[in-house]
């Protein structure tokens, strides 16, 4: 039976270094999705070499590489939403990722990943439901001089069901999640065991399969 290193620190910094700045890059490649969500929501694949970093390195990892995902796309790209929907970005992010990579982390099988994704889109849906109802859209309107319903109502013709604030985060904003939840998860079942053995390295690898039997 193989012995099981620690993960070296240096490498371990390298690594999520690495995979934050491929994050902040797909993060450029942002775009609306019609009739899903309201305008200022962008739809991106930033989330996969994130979880792919934390179901690789550990839920720690994975909050690290979303931070600096979120940081190094602020200062290359700067905000037009004062730093809010980079905000946004990183505490929905990180509930989605935090508890999709603890749950794998505690058996490392297919069965776990696939519970952790359902966890961690359900979790993310309902985050961004209550950050925007009681703390992001009522900023982001103060900072614009408006409230938090006329943003919601500002895209009400092209989702004529949205009347009020309950209904644009209920019928937009968690549609949009749980839409954006799901492709990654599904793109990350796909990719997870293909890129793992690059990140982890062949040792880590087999100790991880090892530890399944």
């Amino acid at each position: 039976m193989k012995s099981c290193r620690k993960t070296n620190p240096i490498r371990w910094i390298a690594q999520v270094a690495i995979l934050s700045a491929a994050a902040a890059v797909i993060m450029f490649l942002e775009f609306p999705i019609p009739f899903l969500g309201p305008f200022f929501l962008k739809f991106d694949f930033s989330e996969i070499p994130v979880l792919i970093g934390a179901f690789a390195l550990g839920p720690l990892a994975g909050m690290a590489i979303e931070a600096l995902k979120v940081v190094l796309n602020l200062l290359l790209d700067g905000s037009w939403s004062f730093g809010i929907g980079e905000l946004a970005n990183f505490l929905i992010g990180v509930a989605f990722v935090f508890p999709a990579s603890l749950i794998y982390s505690l058996r490392k099988t297919k069965k776990n990943a696939l519970l952790g994704l359902a966890v961690g889109v359900v979790t993310m849906a309902t985050a961004g439901a209550l950050l925007n109802l009681f703390l992001l859209l009522p900023v982001f309107a103060a900072a614009y001089g408006t409230t938090a319903e006329a943003i919601i109502l500002s895209y009400s013709e092209a989702i004529p069901y949205i009347v009020d604030l309950p209904t644009g985060i209920l019928l937009g904003i968690v549609p949009f999640n749980l839409f954006k939840g799901i492709v990654i998860s599904i793109l990350v079942m796909l990719l997870y065991k293909r890129v793992s053995p690059l990140i982890k390295g062949r040792d880590e690898e087999e100790c991880d399969v090892e530890s399944k039997e």
